[in-house]
């Protein structure tokens, strides 16, 4: 069975060498942050990790989630493993202080949302929709509503989620039916069904914080008729304490593929008490607030399941006898050399380890940029950063939930046979990672969305934040001799990156289906650059004279940019052919055809 090891080497590394901690440091409430807390948030989050939620993740899995008597139960282990988690204060790790939270950065809770993702998925799911919940009220609530529900989501004594699809409505918002009534009293009741709802029901807490997006009576028709309430599963007694049930029952559970320890529910809502949140017919604010944060952590998911099955792989192709190294026997006393000699299998590990870990930091990357965006005191600079990581957003969520699965994948083939069957682990990492490309917003949605929204935006000064640091970044790469290796294929690629986005842009323009039917192949296009931009930062911080008392780890680094280089990034030149034919083969074909 594979075992869970978090990748804490180089996320120490990410965190002292590439991510500008210092200017994390500079900002509000951020001041004692260094390297040293930092290690020891990572080190505890690694260790409680490898040792408390790993151990049940195959066993949730194989048990999955079970409904009786209209309550849903969460696998053996996991009620134990959530109360640990509570108690150890990882749900309050970036709530603010005044709640009872930790207020560490959102860069720092990434790296640890990866090791509990990658430790066990489905654990990982009910906090990631809690950590929603909570921003989104904390964001858009009156003072009572903070007063009334941060605390216990930060504390983890209660949970949250986000209830937004109806069987009828799906990406599609403008069609949901729930309705919100008003009542004299104050308030509202909300009768609706809701669907595929993650953590809708569970016995992890004492309560559960639903965040639902429904209609009142006379509410204009679409999305902009949308509001957004929260709804408690159990009412609240004078004292704040959960009372009566509220209305609120799970009538099914979702069989999945993957995740089976995450409660997928139905959900139906009969006159529940209900409170707006934030103001009447503004619920897609609210929710893209949820939805934004969300889309980031899944593309966390993405990569904790990439990191996992990666040192899986590792670990099987280090181990496994297979074959003879073609240049002679490595190892003439044994029957067979280990399946790392053979180049394919050093091929698929070298291509999970270029992914993964340049994903890895370009997630980095645009969390710090999220932190400033949320933190730093001049509102300028604050803009500029929200404009980059909306831009960024689409492209992290889609690429890095690719990488998941596709990592994930190559994991099997190395373990072969042994890999299809279930006792070893690793077929669990591709049934887990295929949902991260689907939930928050499916991966071609995401390329619709920086095609159609995040690139025209502001008359383009999204893009701003991206190209131009990246042409001053390859200005100032081509100027070191070590580097040329690693900027040229780069700087082509960039190229064929802003001759893309200028075509995409003048044929938008005349016709949206020519911007729209290219646009999963532009964002991994976009993904690739980006990612190409980060191992070039790694590979220039292993160059440096003060990284050199670990030289076989700058080595690796090193390697590993060089074939991201030679074997990953020529992708582009068929993303970039792909993308100048345009729409016409798609538009031609005859529907009645297919």
């Amino acid at each position: 069975m594979a075992d869970y090891k978090a990748p804490l080497t180089d996320m120490q590394y990410l965190f002292r060498e590439i991510l500008p901690w210092e200017t994390l440091q500079e900002l509000p409430g951020y001041q004692e942050l260094d390297t040293e807390l930092a290690d020891a948030v990572l080190e505890e989050g690694a260790r409680f990790s490898e040792e408390v939620l790993a151990p049940v993740n195959r066993s949730g899995d194989e048990q999955g989630c079970r409904l009786e008597a209209g309550r849903v139960h969460t696998p053996e282990g996991f009620p134990d493993a959530y109360q640990r988690y509570a108690r150890g204060g990882w749900p309050a790790i970036n709530c603010d202080p005044e709640h009872g939270g930790q207020g560490l950065p959102r860069t720092l809770s990434f790296l640890l949302e990866e090791m509990v993702c990658g430790a066990n998925l489905s654990f990982g799911i009910y906090q990631l929709l809690t950590q929603g919940a909570y921003h989104a009220i904390n964001i858009h609530g009156s003072e009572e509503l903070k007063s009334t529900y941060l605390e216990a989501l930060a504390s983890g004594r209660w949970a949250g989620t986000m209830c937004l699809t109806e069987p009828q409505s799906g990406t599609d918002l403008g069609l949901l039916r729930s309705r919100a009534t008003p009542i004299e009293a104050g308030g509202y009741r909300l009768t609706g069904s809701k669907i595929f709802i993650s953590a809708g029901d569970h016995d992890l807490t004492e309560n559960i914080i639903h965040l639902v997006l429904a209609r009142t009576p006379d509410a204009p028709a679409g999305v902009r008729g949308i509001s957004l309430f929260v709804v408690p599963a159990r009412q609240l007694n004078e004292d704040g304490s959960p009372g009566k049930d509220n209305g609120i029952s799970c009538s099914a559970l979702e069989h999945k593929m993957g995740i089976r320890a995450s409660s997928t529910c139905v959900l139906s809502f009969e006159d529940a008490q209900a409170e707006l949140l934030g103001e009447l017919h503004g619920g897609l604010r609210g929710m893209f607030t949820m939805m934004n944060l969300a889309r980031l952590s899944v593309g966390v998911q993405g990569i904790g399941i990439a990191g996992a099955a990666y040192h899986a792989a590792v670990t099987y192709a280090r181990e496994r006898l297979q074959g003879r190294d073609l240049h002679g026997a490595r190892f003439p006393e044994q029957a067979a050399d280990p399946l790392m000699v053979h180049p394919d299998i050093r091929r698929m590990l070298l291509t999970m380890r270029a992914w993964t870990e340049g994903a890895r930091a370009l997630i980095l990357r645009v969390a710090a940029a999220l932190d400033v965006s949320l933190e730093h005191p001049d509102p300028e600079c604050r803009r500029d950063n929200h404009e980059f990581v909306s831009l960024m957003t689409p492209i992290v969520k889609s690429l890095c939930t690719d990488i998941g699965f596709d990592v994930a994948n190559l994991a099997v083939q190395i373990y072969g046979g042994h890999g299809y069957i279930r006792e070893n682990g690793v077929e669990q990492y591709v049934r887990d990672a295929r949902i991260t490309q689907i939930y928050e917003g499916a991966n071609g949605i995401q390329a619709l969305d920086l095609v159609g929204r995040k690139l025209p935006e502001h008359t383009g000064r999204n893009l701003r934040h991206f190209f131009h640091p990246l042409q001053a970044n390859l200005e100032s790469w081509q100027q070191e001799p070590q580097l040329q290796q690693l900027v040229e294929p780069l700087a082509k690629a960039f190229g064929r990156l802003q001759r893309a986005t200028a075509q995409l842009a003048l044929k938008g323009l005349q016709d949206p289906v020519q911007a729209a039917a290219p646009a999963s192949e532009y964002l991994r296009l976009f993904g690739l650059v980006a990612i190409g931009q980060s191992w070039v930062q790694m590979a220039e911080s292993c160059l440096q004279p003060e990284s050199q008392p670990n030289p076989a780890f700058c080595q690796a680094k090193l390697d590993t940019a060089s074939f991201y280089m030679r074997h990953i990034l020529p992708l582009s030149s068929g993303l970039f052919a792909s993308i100048m034919a345009g729409a016409d083969a798609l538009e031609a074909f005859d529907e009645d055809a297919f």
